[in-house]
């Protein structure tokens, strides 16, 4: 089956992890830039990859490249695509994108321009004057960096953070990809407890049980490509087959707790709704107040920060409080992310690694603390 070039874009900060991912399911990559991940797999790959990438926000087909400096030459490259290797005669193909650091800036400009490339490449091909657009949508998305423009069309539909298991959000939601990102850097491990002191609506602790028990992300959601032509039904069932093959029972134990009994409500529908009951204890606790019983554990931890929760000066009080409490847990590893770029001296204590990440446009860092 011939190989055709994908696109898995990400979060800033979780490249490495997607491009992993990718590995790990057997196709191979030939491009890494900020947010998007360039690699090459079969299209029956569609279904495997959009229930399975753990770190990805979309999957895109990458349909063609173009220079883009000025209106002429985009047009020209686009009509230039083969269109009509994917789009139907009377398919709806909306096109939406992005230009940086490009001559051509004006977005609405640039939509209009791919779009009449696009409807005049198809209207020659099914010969048509007019296409009727009344039947699949194919999203098309745009990218153009420093005057190259990448046409793409999307395959996943609803952003792909969006599992499907978390019922309402509390007030700063943490993405499901980030979430599930600052799980793998931490490593969990079947013997040690991990915990999420401040749970909010239960998303780390949710991804973290997902992940141990080999869960795909998307076993329970749906995607735009479902309904595409060229992609089987039976692509699409060996694919939910063997990722709930590949699911497997642990002696993974998770805690998600919170001082508000709201967040503490939420986060229990949330890991029901998820299906890890078994993995993941929800209840009410002080972060400021917990005890390692003799265990050994981890803690992963989104705590306020000050511009969306609380404010500035309550969010800075707590990383004090925090670190002064955090000590009593002894040799337990702490992972925290914050955009604060003070809280390593107002949690008293230098990290042994920071990465930077972002949550949706918001820069974060991963400070990670490894040993007392």
């Amino acid at each position: 089956m011939s190989e055709q070039i994908f696109v898995a874009t990400c979060l800033f900060g979780l490249e490495k992890l997607l491009g992993e991912e990718i590995d790990a399911l057997g196709y191979k990559r030939t491009e890494t830039i900020d947010g998007r991940v360039k690699f090459s797999a079969p299209l029956s790959a569609i279904p495997r990859l959009n229930i399975n990438l753990r770190f990805a926000e979309r999957v895109l087909i990458e349909v063609g490249i173009c220079p883009a400096p000025d209106f002429d030459t985009l047009f020209e490259g686009v009509k230039a695509m083969p269109w009509e290797n994917y789009i139907g005669r009377n398919d709806i193909f909306p096109v939406k994108g992005h230009s940086i650091k490009s001559k051509l800036f004006s977005l609405p400009d640039c939509q209009k321009i791919i779009k009449k490339a696009a409807a005049t490449r198809l209207g020659s091909h099914y010969g048509l004057i007019f296409m009727p657009e009344t039947e699949v949508k194919y999203q098309i998305e745009f990218f153009i960096f420093k005057d190259v423009a990448s046409l793409m069309i999307d395959t996943s539909g609803m952003p792909l953070h969006k599992r499907g298991y978390r019922p309402v959000s509390t007030e700063a939601p943490l993405r499901e990809t980030l979430a599930a990102a600052l799980v793998k850097l931490a490593r969990p491990r079947e013997d040690v407890l991990f915990w999420d002191p401040m749970c909010g609506s239960g998303t780390i602790a949710t991804e973290a049980a997902l992940m141990m028990t080999h869960t795909a992300p998307g076993l329970n959601r749906s995607f735009c490509s479902e309904k595409y032509p060229f992609i089987t039904e039976d692509d699409w069932d060996n694919a939910r087959d063997e990722a709930f093959d590949s699911i497997i029972d642990t002696d993974f134990e998770a805690y998600a707790s919170d001082i508000d009994e709201n967040a503490v409500n939420i986060a229990r529908e949330t890991v029901r709704k998820a299906g890890v009951s078994k993995y993941v204890k929800v209840f009410r606790q002080d972060a400021l107040t917990i005890e390692t019983g003799g265990r050994r554990g981890t803690i992963v931890c989104n705590p306020p920060y000050g511009e969306r929760l609380s404010t500035v000066e309550e969010a800075r009080e707590l990383y004090g409080k925090m670190g002064e409490h955090f000590k009593t847990l002894g040799s337990w590893q702490i992972y925290v992310i914050t955009s604060d770029e003070t809280f390593e001296r107002l949690y008293r204590r230098r990290a042994d690694k920071v990465r930077k990440l972002y949550n949706g446009m918001i820069p974060c860092y991963y400070y990670q603390f490894f040993k007392q």
